[in-house]
């Protein structure tokens, strides 16, 4: 396969979306148990004006995706969907962009501006973490033991798990976040979402932080049982170029699924808002 077929299969592959044609890319990069389709009340902020030409694609974990074309080993650290991201813009020639990541992509979307500083104009990130679970001298909002217990609880009773943990990481009794949220999570095959969940919640990348030169923008829930204020205010002091940290007055780690009012608004002046 060569570089173009292997290209164009990628794209098919992830479902890569392309929206618009105007002068300013975003490219929308979505968390772990959910896909694109998350950013569906967010999208019309932008494509609906023709400033932007919008990209939102599937992460290869997403239960939208062929769980058969899961390559375990590409995917055990974040580089495999770092490689993905970077090969997606190649593809598409995107020459910059914004990039706007949930979660896991806030990650990839950190390591993918080190090794390509120069197609990021600015990073966005949603619910951003560099270590989920708690450390000596650092707050990330779990502590390792109780990771373990939700990995054994993932393993054991997938279903069960789902219907625990959709609620908690929404953080709202609003039933169609919730719904919308399980949805995504019982639609990925339970091994790779256990993988995914592993490679995701036991990474620990504080030590590439100062490697990130390109503006970031923050957006923080108020309230996130998942990334406290901590782990925001950890990212400000610890990456190597000019930060930001906005805060919502809502709560939960998917404030774009349950207050999309909120966070398109947002997203629009921080692409907006020049810094460093």
């Amino acid at each position: 396969m060569d570089d173009d077929e292997h290209g164009r299969h990628l794209l098919r592959a992830l479902s890569v979306a392309v929206r618009g044609n105007g002068p300013v890319t975003v490219v929308f990069s979505h968390g772990f148990g959910t896909d694109q389709s998350v950013w569906s009340r967010i999208l019309p902020y932008f494509t609906l004006s023709r400033r932007y030409r919008v990209i939102t694609y599937d992460l290869m974990c997403a239960g939208t995706c062929d769980p058969n074309a899961y390559d375990f080993h590409k995917y055990s650290t974040l580089q495999g969907y770092v490689d993905d991201l970077l090969h997606v813009l190649r593809v598409l020639r995107v020459e910059r962009c914004a990039f706007v990541g949930h979660s896991i992509s806030a990650m990839i979307g950190l390591l993918a501006s080190i090794l390509e500083p120069g197609i990021f104009g600015r990073l966005i990130l949603l619910g951003a973490s560099p270590r989920f679970t708690n450390d000596e001298g650092y707050i990330g909002g779990i502590e390792p033991a109780h990771m373990e217990e939700v990995f054994h609880a993932m393993e054991s009773n997938y279903i069960g798990w789902v219907e625990g943990f959709a609620p908690m990481a929404v953080g709202t009794d609003l039933p169609q976040p919730v719904q919308e949220f399980s949805r995504t999570l019982f639609s990925m095959r339970p091994d790779i979402a256990l993988h995914v969940a592993r490679t995701a919640f036991a990474a620990d990348l504080r030590a590439y932080l100062g490697q990130v030169t390109v503006p970031v923008f923050i957006i923080q829930s108020a309230e996130d049982r998942s990334v406290p204020m901590s782990v925001a205010e950890y990212l400000r002091d610890h990456l190597g170029g000019p930060t930001v940290i906005e805060v919502l007055r809502t709560r939960g780690h998917l404030p774009h699924l349950s207050a999309p009012v909120l966070v398109g608004p947002a997203i629009q002046r921080l692409l907006a808002r020049n810094i460093g």
